[in-house]
């Protein structure tokens, strides 16, 4: 098994689900008896993202990332969706790969045969095409995005409720309310674009296939450490 390096913490409720997610899969790989993966994790403030500045975020991303590579990691995962704002920094100056959320998205699209997707996220993840941008260059899928006060409404969520283990009822309509809103516009699917959403929306049905992207990201590094 390969050794992967993790950054986690922002928040700490999806990192937890990272780490369930990747044990179980690779067990459920192998052949009994069970055997778990070894793995690096290295969990960070999420005040670091709280503060916004984007130089400092890159600087200690990379920096984290070395010390992953430095005690063994042979490919580093980010367990988050906003954080991948960090990728075109980070990659082109260290010697692994990062495991984009990206492509786990953008395979699961192809396997569904969706072409529109409606993106859910913080306001980097649907204002900046650092997601949006490899789905639609690498998979030829096209994301929909809500109006300026649905994306405002769904950061403020995010970072005051969902990253702090704040899941209610009220969060959980208003997310239906955005997915109608794409529905309405063509998407074929919606992209769950925060790692908290899956936590939030766990037991709910739609009509359209929910694109978990924590799940399917843990997949990737499972598939990854496997071989």
């Amino acid at each position: 098994m390969k050794k992967l390096g993790l950054i986690g913490g922002t928040s700490w409720h999806s990192t937890i689900e990272y780490y369930r997610n990747i044990n179980q899969m690779v067990e459920a790989m192998l052949p009994q008896p069970p055997k778990n993966p070894e793995l690096l994790l290295y969990s960070i403030n999420v005040d670091l993202m709280r503060r916004n500045n984007w130089t400092e975020i890159e600087n200690y991303y990379l920096t984290i990332s070395n010390t992953l590579i430095n005690a063994g990691a042979e490919a580093i995962i980010i367990c988050a969706n906003t954080p991948h704002k960090v990728y075109d920094f980070v990659q082109p100056k260290i010697d692994v790969p990062i495991l984009h959320i990206a492509d786990a998205i953008g395979k699961e699209c192809v396997r569904l045969g969706v072409k529109t997707v409606g993106q859910m996220g913080t306001i980097q993840v649907t204002e900046e095409d650092f997601i949006s941008k490899p789905l639609r260059e690498k998979y030829d899928v096209e994301t929909l995005q809500a109006t300026a006060e649905m994306r405002q409404q769904m950061d403020w969520l995010i970072k005051n409720e969902l990253t702090r283990g704040i899941f209610t009822e009220n969060s959980v309509n208003y997310f239906k309310t955005v997915m109608n809103h794409h529905a309405e516009n063509g998407a074929q699917a919606m992209i769950l674009g925060c790692t908290e959403i899956p936590i939030l929306l766990r037991d709910i049905k739609y009509n359209l296939p929910l694109i978990d992207t924590t799940m399917l990201h843990s997949k990737l590094a499972a598939d990854f450490i496997v071989g």
